[in-house]
Formats: structure tokens, sequence, C-alpha cells
């Protein structure tokens, strides 16, 4: 299995995954091809793909604002899952924005995503109670949920 930045070339097989996710939350503008082209091109080190036999099997865009970092859409086919291959992604994932100086992470995961909170749990993610997280559309966006 080989860990890398993913590209825009990778979008057809990442975006097909995502869809094969169940919990994933994906919508028709960031999530587009233009959408994570414009992601990529603002952290190209920090968004990682996994491939084994020229297939790829997960992924996790991590990303900055320059003071705190976000992991999004970190997805690992479900014929996959139980290798290790998620936890090397965000191992990976964090080592990288660590490596452009953020010194903590934040992410979002649907409440009724058992398989996700139960992963961001183990790996030391806790739920911060004393926030509410709030969103504001400013254009017209369509949501997804797989």
């Amino acid at each position: 299995m080989t860990i890398r930045k993913m590209t825009i070339d990778d979008y057809d097989a990442v975006y097909a995954l995502w869809l094969a996710t169940p919990g994933m939350g994906l919508n028709t503008t960031d999530d587009s091809r233009e959408g994570i082209e414009k992601y990529l091109r603002r952290n190209p080190t920090t968004c990682l793909v996994a491939e084994e036999n020229g297939e790829l099997i997960g992924v996790s865009l991590g990303g900055h604002d320059g003071r705190r970092g976000f992991l999004n859409h970190a997805a690992v086919k479900a014929s996959e899952r139980r290798r290790g291959i998620g936890e090397l992604l965000l191992e990976r994932t964090m080592d990288a924005l660590r490596d452009e100086g953020i010194s903590k992470v934040a992410l979002v995961c649907f409440k009724d995503n058992e398989i996700g909170n139960a992963f961001c749990e183990k790996h030391g993610f806790v739920v911060r109670h004393e926030l509410n997280y709030r969103n504001r559309s400013i254009v017209d966006i369509t949501y997804i949920r797989p």
C-alpha cells in the first residue's frame, strides 16, 4: 500500500469512495471537481490518498487556516477497513499539518455516523460541549448524504 499526496487526477475515484461511504456528507459546490481542485491548491501537502494495486482505497483531506487544522472527508473503502489504513492516513495528515506549524486539528462528524465517531474518539478527538458549530451558506448549495 502507498500513501501519497492527492492530486485532482484522483478526484473521480475519491468522489466514488465518498459516495460509497455511509455517514459522509457532501455538497455539490465544495465537493465538486472545481471545489476540490481549489482545496488542493490551497492545501497541496496535507491531502492524502491510500492506494493498493492501482486502486484508491482511502482518502484524508487535511487543510488549515494558518492556526487551526481541519480534517475533512476521511474515508476508507469498506472492504479494506480494519487494516490500519485510516489510522495511517490520519497520522500522515497530522504530520503534514504539524510540519506546516499547526498545533491543533478540528473535524466535523455527523452525529449519526457511528463508525466515524468511534474512529475519532479512538484517536483522541473529543466533543467540545462548550461550543456550538454553526454554518451559513453564502451561495446555493445542495447537500448529499450517501
